[in-house]
């Protein structure tokens, strides 16, 4: 690749200046690539909505794999993205597809250049706090019901501008600036470094552009692949650590308290059960569950609550999922959701809601309920107190 004969076109990715700015470079430089800030997954989702074809999302893997977190995320980024499409009556991704289909045109090769997008999610959540967790969805949820208008979306391209959103959004969110921004020029500059063509026009979000030519001009700056693509936690899990030992501790004071004849015992014993059981069943039940899922979580919240690798949720989403049919129309409604009550209706975000509630309800059983009415007494009693 010769750096001199390389475009970065920075867009603004819902809107119509940028749409035409893509297509009349193309057509004007006629390059031998056109590299676009889109992963292969992603391509093929937005070329499959351009051209009609239903897109198939499979709940049930979803919840096996633990990634309804992701999902939400992942769904709500795009609900909010698309709002704001709708307000500037413009499709989000837009100026992708012109780039694609203006090369196309001129037989440029298309070539995508981001990571992965649930690599870049999963880091996020991995590297995320608890408490920037929380700020980040309040962040989303207001953005999705927030209908202030939006002022002139071509100012975001202003370097001025894109230099003060960036600094705001890395004071107020540091680890996610850190995923979404920072790492993935370094990605994006390494993909179309790699790209062994001379005359290239890449098409990437404006606020990624000043930190894609800084890569470009300090290569050796570029973290490797495996750096920009792991997914796990460097270090151990402290936190997964203590809390897989809760249940390991509940289980050993159950033993050591039979062991020792502690009287009333299978009373403590039945406690347990109806307290996990009950939160896990009134966790699924305020999520708005089917009574058969509901009562799935109570027979599965007591035995998950013993078992660090199981959760309750999995359980009663899956049993959501089973009575609960979602239409194809659920998947295509995900991106026109406006309101709470368009969420309540969605059957995909209902079935990982119970899963979401029912967790929530037997996590809280775990470290707030059982500890003090069932564990404490327990001990005090082993011990002679």
């Amino acid at each position: 690749m010769k750096k001199e004969s390389l475009t970065i076109i920075g867009t603004a990715h819902v809107s119509k200046e940028s749409v035409e700015e893509v297509k009349n470079a193309i057509y004007t430089q006629n390059p031998e690539v056109v590299a676009i800030e889109l992963d292969d997954g992603r391509y093929k989702r937005l070329m499959d909505e351009r051209d009609g074809v239903e897109e198939h999302i499979d709940v049930i893997k979803i919840i096996k794999n633990d990634k309804v977190g992701i999902f939400i995320a992942s769904v709500l980024l795009t609900i909010v993205q698309s709002k704001i499409g709708n307000k500037l009556e413009v499709k989000p991704g837009s100026e992708m597809i012109a780039a694609v289909d203006a090369g196309k045109e001129v037989n440029s090769e298309i070539i995508c250049v981001d990571r992965d997008i649930n690599i870049t999610l999963q880091r996020v959540m991995n590297k995320m706090s608890f408490y920037e967790k929380i700020k980040f969805i309040f962040s989303i949820l207001y953005s999705l019901f927030d209908d202030e208008e939006i002022e002139d979306i071509e100012d975001l391209k202003n370097q001025d501008t894109l230099d003060e959103v960036m600094q705001y959004f890395k004071k107020t969110s540091p680890s996610v600036y850190e995923i979404l921004v920072h790492e993935r020029d370094a990605y994006l500059a390494k993909s179309i470094l790699g790209i062994e063509k001379n005359h290239i026009i890449a098409v990437v979000g404006a606020g990624h552009k000043k930190g894609i030519i800084h890569y470009l001009d300090k290569p050796e700056e570029i973290p490797s692949v495996e750096e920009l693509t792991e997914v796990e936690k460097k270090g151990l899990p402290w936190v997964k650590i203590i809390l897989s030992l809760i249940p390991i501790s509940f289980v050993a004071i159950f033993i050591i308290a039979i062991f020792r004849g502690i009287p009333n015992v299978e009373n403590n014993i039945i406690d347990f059960i109806l307290i996990g059981g009950g939160c896990s069943f009134i966790g699924s039940i305020l999520s708005g569950s089917k009574i058969q899922s509901a009562l799935v979580a109570f027979v599965a919240g007591p035995l998950t609550i013993i078992h660090p690798l199981l959760a309750a949720g999995w359980f009663s989403g899956l049993t959501e999922a089973k009575y609960r049919k979602f239409k194809q129309s659920d998947i295509a409604n995900l991106t026109k959701i406006d309101s709470f009550k368009d969420i309540w209706k969605n059957s995909i975000f209902r079935i990982l809601i119970v899963v979401v509630g029912t967790n929530l309800g037997a996590s809280i059983a775990t470290l707030l309920i059982l500890p003090q009415v069932v564990f404490f007494p327990m001990l005090s009693k082993i011990f002679g107190g």
